[in-house]
């Protein structure tokens, strides 16, 4: 991800925490927040066999408050929040207004009739406001409200979480899977939802920031380990959230497996003009080499922690290959299949790759 130009770096609340525990501090998106611990596999493992707990603060927080606020949101994303309720939680997209290509992925936190929650990527922030704030201008009363600054956002993950969690807060520790609940700590009124891009079980907190330390202390006092957002990238890849795979941003948002809205609502999405439901009309792609037969792009690759060679040496890399990157390439879709064995280019190097249905996950 591109780093802003700006020297001035924001900060988690959370930092004095993250310094004291020896994390290696790096900038992402504009904040600096901690990229390991004791190190990305390690954390990534104990990710997926135990509990960790991820500072994600960087994220976003927008509020949109009032009677107009369910109809700004149901204009401005590509998800149909009438397939929700209040208490519930949604994934879903922002569009680019002229091509539909996706400008963000962001969850929404339904949290009460006319309280919703909007968490964006970091970086798309101020895009997401700007396009909100327009959104809002004709469609009923609401305020938009960004909170960033004024909380902690805490996402406890892995098989273990929960259990480890109801030592800290029982109500916490019962926030089920996709809904959002109230719930108070030591004072403090936390929202709760059972969200979370690693693939595993697990909720994310949304907590003022001056009761952050206290509960991020009591996290770890409960067995739960710091992670940062390394294993977290890993997590992402490897377990391909449910119940789909996150977009990308430029991508089209049938690419991410997001749902175009009811009935009859794509004429009305943001730039729906160009979508027509498989691609985006974004002109031609970046030139490509003429590819041998067989070729293709990819989308993504990073080291699988939990699937290691006979011998126990290195780790396997997971291939991403995508309907965008084998369009690209020239490649239909039946072409390529689970269990087909493909090259893939790593550096220069042809490296064999096996065709697998995500999750890559093995339990």
């Amino acid at each position: 991800m591109a780093e802003p130009t700006s020297d001035r770096l924001e900060r988690s609340p959370l930092h004095a925490e993250h310094v004291a525990l020896g994390a290696r501090m790096v900038p992402f998106a504009g904040w600096e927040m901690p990229i390991h611990y004791a190190g990305v596999l390690q954390e990534h493992r104990a990710c997926r066999e135990h509990a960790v707990v991820f500072d994600v603060s960087h994220l976003g927080s927008v509020w949109v408050r009032g009677p107009g606020a369910v109809d700004t949101l149901q204009w401005a994303f590509t998800n149909d929040l009438h397939r929700i309720a209040p208490g519930r939680t949604q994934y879903t997209h922002l569009l680019d207004p002229d091509d539909a290509h996706v400008v963000d992925d962001v969850i929404v936190w339904w949290v009460e009739d006319d309280a919703l929650l909007v968490m964006p990527n970091a970086a798309n922030t101020g895009p997401l406001l700007a396009a909100l704030e327009e959104a809002a201008a004709g469609r009923g009363p609401c305020t938009v409200q960004d909170v960033t600054r004024d909380r902690a956002v805490l996402a406890v993950q892995g098989p273990d979480a929960r259990e480890r969690l109801a030592a800290v807060s029982p109500a916490m520790a019962e926030v089920a899977r996709r809904t959002v609940r109230r719930v108070t700590w030591e004072d403090a009124s936390c929202l709760v939802a059972g969200t979370g891009y690693t693939g595993e079980d697990g909720v994310e907190i949304h907590v003022p920031a001056p009761a952050a330390p206290s509960l991020w202390r009591a996290i770890l006092g409960a067995g739960v380990e710091p992670a940062g957002l390394g294993a977290r990238h890993a997590a992402d890849r490897d377990g391909l959230p449910a119940p789909r795979p996150r977009a990308r941003a430029g991508d089209h948002p049938a690419a991410g497996g997001a749902r175009m809205g009811g009935e009859g609502r794509q004429g009305r999405l943001p730039g729906a003009g160009a979508a027509d439901g498989r691609g985006a009309a974004r002109g031609d792609p970046p030139p490509l080499r003429p590819p041998p037969r067989g070729a293709a792009g990819a989308t993504g690759g990073i080291p699988g922690p939990r699937r290691r060679p006979a011998g126990g040496r290195g780790h396997e890399r997971e291939l991403l290959a995508g309907p965008r990157a084998r369009r690209r390439a020239g490649l239909p879709a039946p072409d390529v299949g689970e269990g087909h064995v493909l090259t893939v280019d790593v550096r220069g190097r042809p490296v064999p790759a096996t065709v697998v249905r995500p999750p890559f996950l093995e339990r």
